[in-house]
């Protein structure tokens, strides 16, 4: 069965779902036959059956597909029903952002026997894998993040069968407001005194793409190489491999509470290097590219 990638792409019909096999892609509902293909949403809806039809598809594809323009790409998830956010899930990270802030070292959650912390970005904050974000905040900062897409409804699962719940991969950017996550005229004690929502919500927040990677051609989510640059200087460099709660731990922790559906994305967190650990900003014209070995890249221009 040939490899295949799952995307969307801008087309005079609206949005529609393709594969991409090698550089080539494929209308998914042209070349399968079938009409409710031409969703993503739908693909994912019914993932164990699809999977096999676009692998089908994708081992009959004979050259005549588009070739692939980046620009015509769209996220590859239109539009996730819930986009969980899993936050300071390196040790690395969290250690160079306290060092900064001038606060004492804290050990990793799991050693305090904590669970993962997470939060969630509302669906419309998903662009494209090459899109233009408008900077309206004065400390704009970027997170390259391996993406989770679910594949199957998840209710209770164990972390030792968590995979199995997924349909593939892609590469995110958690796009931060550093200077909304703190409404500074409250007390110091004060409950209400963080936004999370101002932080972490606002248009363009979620650059996704370029397209997803089937879970089965991945293996292991936790060996995967992560890098983002910001005009062309390399900022983050690090390993999946690295999380302190790996993806599986994620799923099961989310889904102990909640359930989670096909098509939900669950952002991983992000490794060390990005602004907040020195209060190094990206600005208008600043071009950020991330990339995710085995997965592909994303682009996100500062408007």
């Amino acid at each position: 069965m040939n490899g295949f990638k799952l995307a969307n792409y801008a087309s005079e019909r609206g949005p529609r779902a393709a594969i991409v096999v090698g550089d080539l892609l494929y209308d998914v509902a042209d070349i399968t036959g079938r009409a409710d293909y031409a969703s993503t949403t739908t693909i994912l809806d019914q993932w164990d059956e699809a999977e096999e039809a676009l692998g089908q598809a994708a081992a009959k594809a004979n050259g005549g597909g588009m070739k692939i323009d980046p620009t015509n790409l769209l996220a590859p998830v239109l539009y996730p029903h819930a986009v969980y956010c899993t936050g300071a899930n390196y040790q690395e990270h969290m250690d160079a952002v306290s060092r900064h802030r001038g606060m004492p070292l804290q050990p990793g959650p799991k050693e305090m026997g904590v669970g993962p912390f997470f939060f969630m970005k509302a669906p419309r904050t998903v662009v494209s894998p090459i899109a233009d974000v408008v900077k309206d905040t004065q400390a704009l900062d970027y997170e390259v993040e391996l993406a989770v897409v679910i594949g199957r409804k998840a209710r209770g699962v164990s972390a030792a069968n968590a995979l199995d719940y997924v349909a593939g991969y892609t590469v995110a950017n958690d796009l931060s407001a550093r200077d909304r996550i703190m409404r500074t005229k409250l007390a110091e004690g004060s409950p209400f005194r963080f936004d999370w929502n101002g932080h972490k919500n606002f248009d363009g927040g979620c650059p996704l793409g370029p397209w997803i990677v089937p879970a089965a051609a991945i293996g292991d989510p936790q060996a995967l190489a992560m890098k983002t640059w910001v005009n062309g200087e390399l900022r983050q460099d690090a390993s999946t491999a690295t999380m302190i709660f790996s993806v599986a731990e994620q799923i099961e922790a989310l889904s102990r509470f909640s359930t989670l559906y096909p098509g939900d994305l669950i952002l991983t967190g992000t490794p060390a290097g990005v602004g907040a650990e020195s209060s190094t900003w990206i600005d208008k014209g600043d071009v950020v590219r991330m990339e995710i070995a085995g997965i592909g890249e994303i682009t996100t221009t500062i408007a």
